[in-house]
This record gives C-alpha cells, structure tokens and sequence, in this order.
C-alpha cells in the first residue's frame, strides 16, 4: 500500500513536471491525482493485457503518467472556474 502511494506522488509530480503552466495543487491533490491516474493507467493497461493493475510495467506507468496529465489539466479547468476574475 505505501509502494502504490509513492508511485502516485511520483506519477503525479511526474504529471505536473509535464503540464506547462503553474498549477495551483498542494501536496495531497499531486498525490490524489497520481494515485487516481495510476489507476486509470494500470486498467487501461491491464484490458490491453500487459499484465495485473497492482503490477509495475512501462506501459502501465506511461499510461498513468497520461491519464494524470489530462486529470491535472482538468483539475485546473475547474479549478479555474471558481476563482474569481480580476478583471
């Protein structure tokens, strides 16, 4: 369970390092956005037949890396509706 952790907060720094713009995320949002795209990775992966969820493999974490990057960018959509304009 604290090896599925860290590879979230890895995945999910990883997602950010890749994202371009400053993002407005804590520690806790790097982490749950890694962790639910290391989810997302690993059973896209697995239905592709690469191997379990719970495995490490490359495919599993390029996908996982993927689906944070497109969950950081959602989060800073709706993050940036609810903030109000300066204008």
């Amino acid at each position: 369970m604290i090896g599925f952790l860290v590879a979230g907060l890895i995945i999910g720094a990883l997602a950010r390092l890749f994202k371009s713009g400053q993002q407005d995320l804590g520690l806790l949002a790097t982490l749950g956005l890694g962790v639910v795209g290391s989810l997302i990775g690993g059973t896209i992966a697995w239905l592709l037949g690469t191997g379990s969820i719970w495995e490490l493999n490359v495919l599993g974490f390029v996908l996982s890396v993927i689906a944070a990057v497109l969950l950081v960018g959602t989060a800073e959509a709706v993050a940036g509706k609810n903030r109000p304009s300066l204008r």
